[in-house]
C-alpha cells in the first residue's frame, strides 16, 4: 500500500541545549494548536532500572488520578482506567471502567507497578461508552496501546477500516472504539508484512497515522484528527503526537522524588540510570518540554527522546 499524503523527513534529535526546546517548551504557544483538550490522558514511562512510579501516577502536584477528577483544563476523565508494567511474561495489564479517582483500585494498581516500562491511561468517552471492552490499553501479545484523541467520521468509516482489518483482527474487537480498531489496523498491517514493527518502528506508525488520515478524511472532510498514540513492545517505547498535548521529561541520574523525599529505585551503582516520561500534561514540577504537533516520536534510554516529523501534504 503506497500512503502519498506521508513525507518522509530527517530524524532530529531533541537534547536538553536542543532550540527545539526553546520552540516547543511549556509557556510556549504549541498548546493553541489543541483541537479539543476534553480527551483521554496518556501515561508512558521507560527507564534503565525498575523504577516504582507511584508517586507520578497517584501523590504528584499533577498525577494522572487527579487529572482524572479534573485536568489543566478542568476536563474530567473519569470513565476508566488501565496500567499496563511489563516484566519478562509479557504485561501485565489493570483495567477498570471506572473513575480512578473512586475507591483504592487505582492506587493499588500504581503502587504494584515497579517496572522498567509502564504504560497508563485515563478515559473521557468519546466513542463508545462507559464499558471494560472500551478501556485502554488494548493488547496482543506483548504489544500494549493506549490512544488520546477522536478519528473523525469513524461511525461513518468503522465498516471500511473493518474490511481492512485481518479475520483474525477483526475477530478480536471486543469493544466499539475507534482506538482498538486503530491498533488492529496496526497489527493487521504487521501480520501482512506491509509494515515492519520489529524493525523501524518510526515507518511503522508513520504508514499507520497516513493510513488513518486517508479513511478520516475520506468520512468526515476537514474534520479534525486527534491521534496521539502510545505503543510499546514491552522493550521500546514510540508514539506519535497529532493534534492533541503531549509532554516529556528526561531523568538523568538518581535523585530523591519531590513527593516522598526517597529514591524510586535499588540503583545499582555501576550502571547509568536514566528515565523518560511521556505524558499529555506535566505531572510534577520538573521542566516539560511539549513535543511538536504532527511527529512520532521515540523515547530511547541512550540518546533521549527523538522527534520525526510527521508532515501530512493538503
Amino acid at each position: 500500500m503506497v500512503f502519498a499524503k506521508c513525507l518522509e523527513q530527517t530524524l532530529f534529535d531533541i537534547g536538553h541545549d536542543h532550540p527545539a526546546l526553546q520552540a516547543h517548551g511549556r509557556g510556549s504557544n504549541d498548546a493553541k494548536i489543541d483541537l479539543d483538550q476534553s480527551m483521554c490522558r496518556l501515561y508512558g514511562f521507560i527507564a534503565s532500572e525498575p523504577t516504582k512510579v507511584e508517586c507520578t501516577l497517584v501523590h504528584s502536584q499533577n498525577a494522572l488520578m487527579s487529572q482524572s477528577r479534573s485536568d489543566l483544563g478542568g476536563y474530567s476523565h473519569s470513565h476508566g482506567w488501565g496500567v499496563a508494567t511489563f516484566g519478562g511474561d509479557g504485561p501485565d495489564v489493570e483495567r477498570q471502567a471506572w473513575a480512578a479517582y473512586h475507591g483504592e483500585h487505582f492506587e493499588r494498581a500504581a503502587a504494584r507497578a515497579y517496572a522498567t516500562l509502564v504504560l497508563a491511561h485515563v478515559r473521557r468517552a468519546t466513542v463508545g461508552g462507559t464499558d471494560l471492552h472500551n478501556t485502554h490499553p488494548f493488547v496482543e501479545g506483548r504489544w500494549t496501546f493506549t490512544h488520546n484523541g477522536t478519528v473523525p467520521g469513524f461511525a461513518q468509516m468503522r465498516d471500511e477500516m473493518a474490511a481492512r482489518l485481518s479475520p483474525k483482527h477483526r475477530d478480536a474487537i471486543k469493544g466499539v472504539t475507534d482506538s482498538e480498531h486503530v491498533f488492529r489496523l496496526f497489527l493487521t498491517r504487521a501480520d501482512e508484512g506491509a509494515i515492519d514493527p520489529h524493525g523501524d518502528m518510526v515507518a511503522a506508525l508513520r504508514a499507520l497515522a497516513c493510513e488513518v488520515t486517508e479513511l478520516a478524511e475520506t468520512a468526515a472532510p476537514g474534520k479534525p484528527l486527534g491521534l496521539n498514540m502510545m505503543i510499546t513492545d514491552g522493550e521500546r517505547l514510540f508514539g506519535t503526537r497529532i493534534n492533541r498535548g503531549l509532554c516529556f521529561v528526561d531523568r538523568l541520574g538518581v535523585y530523591d522524588c519531590e513527593i516522598c523525599g526517597f529514591p524510586h529505585i535499588h540503583h545499582d551503582p555501576k550502571r547509568d540510570y536514566r528515565a523518560i516520561v511521556v505524558a499529555s500534561e506535566p505531572l510534577t514540577h520538573e521542566a516539560w518540554t511539549d513535543i511538536p504537533n504532527h511527529s512520532i516520536w521515540e523515547a530511547n534510554l541512550t540518546t533521549g527522546l527523538h522527534i520525526y516529523p510527521l508532515l501530512m501534504s493538503g
